[in-house]
């Protein structure tokens, strides 16, 4: 007779799973398989499917490994901000013997799924992905300069080149475009959520661009982020690697980012920022999801 999980078990089930932060990781998936989808040409083979799907595995376990990682360093500063409290390393219900050896099982994990299973030089780049987002930005960048996010943000463009690595065992031109997109993406997705929660990166000491230079001065960069960030997304159908169909999602996607920018830097107000944030969100899903649906239709 098979044992019912109790409440306690199920609730540290969930306080593990929380420390990977699965609607990030999901999104970080989502990017690597738009570039394991664009990497193959026409239809996938049943091949090229198990592959994907090994290889996802191994993202989202290293991804996942990353996410835990910085809820250790971070614990005293999530404690502090409303957004994070909520986290068990902020709450206190997991110590960090717990969780550094939760993030080392998913490390380890992932990375042995992908040099086996799929190739070395997609568990290198993704292992990089983690030392670069789990040390460099959290621990080194984060609370130094408010340049952060900049910075560290090439962390976060990574999942495609992992995506096209796993497909094609290199990195082409094509997967760095899509790493432009994302690195010119994060700026202005993060420090619009940055001006509406700023009382709480102030409290928490992190040097965030709205903390340190104003909110002013970050609704310009905002909206000049936006404007080369329109420029980058026409890179793909520029390359060849969409149609018309991208083209026209990517130019109404931008033009509406760059209106909500526009926008929040002439009269701002949290529910704007708020907004802002939130389109952002769309901009990057839609985005991807035409070049996904403009690969197989044309």
């Amino acid at each position: 007779m098979s044992a019912v999980p109790t409440p306690v078990q199920d609730s540290v089930f969930r306080q593990f799973y929380a420390l990977t932060k699965p609607r990030v990781v999901q999104l970080i998936v989502f990017c690597a398989l738009i570039g394991m989808v664009l990497a193959v040409p026409g239809l996938p083979t049943l091949a090229d499917i198990r592959l994907g799907l090994i290889a996802s595995l191994g993202i989202w376990l290293v991804a996942g490994a990353a996410a835990a990682f910085n809820c250790i360093v971070e614990q005293g500063i999530d404690a502090k901000m409303k957004r994070t409290a909520w986290r068990p390393t902020a709450k206190g219900q997991l110590g960090d013997f717990q969780t550094l050896l939760f993030s080392a099982v998913l490390c380890a994990a992932g990375s042995i799924l992908l040099y086996v299973w799929v190739n070395p030089l997609t568990m290198w780049l993704t292992f990089a992905t983690f030392v670069g987002y789990a040390v460099v930005y959290t621990v080194i960048l984060k609370p130094l300069t408010p340049q952060n996010i900049v910075i560290g943000g090439a962390s976060g463009a990574m999942p495609p080149v992992l995506g096209w690595a796993a497909m094609t065992g290199d990195v082409g031109p094509e997967a760095l475009i899509l790493f432009l997109i994302i690195f010119l993406w994060t700026p202005p997705h993060f420090w619009a959520l940055a001006l509406y929660r700023v009382e709480d990166y102030r409290k928490s000491g992190l040097p965030m661009l709205p903390v340190t230079h104003g909110n002013e001065f970050t609704r310009l960069q905002i909206l000049l982020y936006t404007l080369i960030l329109f420029a980058a997304c026409l890179m793909p159908f520029i390359y060849g690697m969409s149609s018309w169909l991208y083209l026209l999602v990517a130019v109404g996607l931008s033009i509406g980012f760059c209106l909500y920018a526009y926008w929040l830097w002439k009269a701002y107000s949290d529910e704007l920022a708020r907004k802002t944030f939130r389109f952002s969100l769309i901009h990057l899903s839609v985005l991807f999801a035409a070049l996904l649906v403009d690969h197989y239709i044309f």
